[in-house]
């Protein structure tokens, strides 16, 4: 740097205004500063003992002093060691990135236009779903095997229309008030539920007396520090038995934009992206819980949405604004589950015999590869 034309050598805080990541160097190489000529002096005339005139040849043969500062070709903006600069190149850095993407994908649309139908495909951006590792339990609508089991499994009554649902919501012992206002707002989502309080009773003796009171499914919202963090769905006489794991719960005052209070009707269900048995069994689990036939009048929707083996659950309204644009508004309330393990039959946690258990040390070996 020492050796640039022109330059000399000075403490980093010495320019701060003309030396850009100063902080970075102890010294740098800026450009000596150029002196004119004196007011009332003629040019060509001395302007000091020992000085060339103006204009002489000795100026003309002096290299042009630099422009900018030169850094090292390796340099890059984690080696800024003060903070806050960091921050601000760093920020300027992804505006320059985000204007050369934009610019780039004007220059492509340009392209295409002119084109017109000669215009190759557009790319498939590569996700992780699309991207997923192929299961062997993926359910071909078309195959006998599946189709004779869902004909002879445990909610088959309900999909034959033999049953009626109705859903008790308990919660675990001493629920504290957040908790209680979701299994009462739960309660206004699914239809014909009712919520009881635990009392201290064990779930095996909480079983057969809703056995013996029709109930069809068995909802325990369990809690951790005064936050919902798991949810137990047993389906009743047979089972089977779910538990899950409960995150990111907001209730309807949590929720910006809400709607109004939801209505009596029945809501229709929305079960998205369960495609291999194991998420098959969840999906037809959760659509027992909601009555056949939907009552549209009251454009309210549930869903379910499965997405790298996390169940998104939503609850809206829609309204038609037009022909083509349909608005939506969440009424609430909004979570997350996490499948932890499916077990046979009703809830035992001693004898009872498991399907499957997520062993996250032995099953997320790869990012690419869902359960769901």
């Amino acid at each position: 740097m020492s050796n640039v034309p022109g330059a000399v050598l000075v403490p980093a805080h010495t320019y701060p205004q003309r030396v850009m990541f100063a902080e970075n160097f102890p010294f740098c190489a800026v450009p000596a500063p150029q002196r004119g000529p004196r007011a009332g002096l003629a040019p060509g005339s001395m302007a000091g003992p020992g000085s060339a005139p103006v204009g002489s040849a000795a100026e003309d043969e002096r290299p042009p002093a630099p422009q900018r500062v030169l850094f090292p070709p390796t340099f890059s903006v984690s080696e800024i060691k003060n903070k806050q600069r960091r921050h601000f190149m760093f920020l300027r850095w992804k505006q320059q990135q985000r204007k050369e993407k934009l610019a780039a994908k004007k220059k492509r649309r340009k392209e295409r236009e002119a084109l017109g139908d000669e215009a190759p495909p557009k790319a498939i951006p590569k996700t992780i779903e699309n991207q997923r590792v192929y299961d062997e339990t993926t359910v071909d609508p078309n195959d006998e095997e599946v189709a004779f089991d869902e004909a002879t499994d445990e909610f088959a009554p309900y999909f034959n229309r033999q049953t009626v649902p109705k859903i008790l919501i308990t919660t675990s012992d001493r629920p504290r008030g957040r908790t209680v206002r979701f299994c009462e707002q739960l309660s206004t989502v699914i239809p014909n539920s009712h919520v009881y309080y635990r009392r201290g009773l064990a779930l095996k003796r909480i079983i057969p007396q809703c056995i013996a009171r029709d109930f069809t499914d068995l909802i325990v919202i369990n809690e951790d520090r005064k936050i919902p963090n798991g949810l137990v769905l047993s389906h009743l006489p047979d089972g089977p038995t779910a538990h899950f794991r409960m995150s990111s719960v907001r209730l309807r005052k949590e929720i910006k934009r809400k709607g109004k209070e939801p209505t009596e009707h029945v809501p229709e269900v929305i079960l998205n992206n369960f495609t291999t048995r194991l998420g098959h069994s969840i999906g037809r689990m959760f659509a027992s819980l909601f009555p056949h036939d939907p009552q549209f009048i009251g454009r309210q929707v549930a869903t379910f949405h499965n997405q790298r083996d996390y169940i998104f659950f939503r609850f809206h309204r829609y309204i038609f604004k037009s022909e083509k644009k349909v608005g939506i508004q969440e009424l609430g309330p909004r979570f997350t589950l996490k499948l932890r393990s499916l077990q046979k039959g009703t809830f035992d946690s001693k004898f009872g015999e498991y399907e499957w258990i997520h062993k996250r040390r032995e099953m997320d070996t790869s990012r690419r590869k869902f359960h769901l």
